[in-house]
């Protein structure tokens, strides 16, 4: 695969929209967000059996297809200023990093610097270990106070640490969801969330309202939509069962900062997936 090269002033313009927009769907009143282009990133996990085949190439398609960011879930082996050059020479910037619970709690310093020089703001613990799983709700709040000591010490680098949600915190203890404990249990200052939408829906809550309840704390949003049936899995944004319109209208409103794309287990032809996501997603942000 090949990927294109643009113009340094290119590159700015580009990366001065897609930054500068991002911080008016924070700070504007909804009704003047709504009237700017809100940029959308791609979860790389989404394109993983191609980035693992050519990471260079992937991210240059992705690129051309017109996304402005991506959200990483690995490096593809490459150096923090060769991926600083990439990304300049395809014209995206950085969306956020998943980076596993070990990690951030072993090689936090190795993970800040290196998310430091591509310009990334946002550092996602994926999961939660399996091990605290089986606790319950003490488990949560435990899991939750060692959040808030990585939290704090991305805080003071400049940075911002998110949770990334699946369908098991969503079973209840003491008739809250499991992940609610959690939320209620880190610092708001130190500790965000990344909604993924789509196991939220499949955890049994409605999206639009656990974005809304926790307004503030999402900075970033996984736009994954559902098939419908008694065994839904995941599909193109606009193609399926989620109110996207409603979630994309209330987490302007709970100052969404990054519209995130991601499939997990494509049915079809995963690069049309993509573009079919990044096309619904543009019209959708119209509304």
């Amino acid at each position: 695969m090949t990927h294109r090269t643009i113009t340094r002033r290119d590159f700015t313009k580009r990366a001065a929209v897609a930054i500068g927009c991002a911080a008016a769907a924070n700070s504007a009143s909804p009704a003047s967000a709504q009237n700017k282009r809100t940029p959308v990133a791609l979860q790389l996990y989404t394109v993983r059996d191609l980035t693992a085949k050519d990471f260079a190439g992937t991210l240059g398609i992705v690129a051309k297809m017109g996304y402005d960011a991506v959200e990483f879930g690995g490096y593809g082996g490459l150096a923090a200023k060769d991926m600083k050059k990439l990304l300049g020479d395809l014209g995206l910037v950085c969306a956020g990093t998943h980076e596993g619970f070990d990690r951030l709690e072993t090689k936090l310093g190795e993970v800040i610097e290196y998310n430091r020089t591509i310009g990334n703001e946002w550092l996602v613990c994926p999961e939660m270990p399996k091990e605290w799983r089986g606790k319950g709700a003490e488990g949560f709040r435990a899991f939750a106070e060692r959040l808030n000591v990585i939290g704090e010490k991305v805080r003071q680098a400049g940075m911002r640490l998110c949770y990334h949600n699946h369908s098991f915190e969503f079973k209840k203890a003491d008739g809250k969801y499991l992940l609610d404990i959690l939320l209620d249990a880190a610092d708001p200052k130190l500790v965000g969330a990344e909604v993924d939408v789509y196991w939220v829906k499949h955890g049994g809550e409605d999206p639009a309202a656990f974005i809304t309840r926790h307004a503030g704390r999402c900075p970033l949003i996984h736009m994954k939509d559902m098939t419908g049936g008694s065994k839904p899995t995941d599909t193109p944004v606009g193609t399926g069962i989620l109110d996207m319109k409603g979630i994309i209208r209330v987490s302007r409103k709970a100052g969404a900062r990054w519209f995130i794309v991601e499939q997990d287990t494509p049915k079809q032809p995963i690069l049309g997936a993509v573009e079919t996501s990044l096309k619904n997603m543009r019209e959708l942000l119209k509304a």
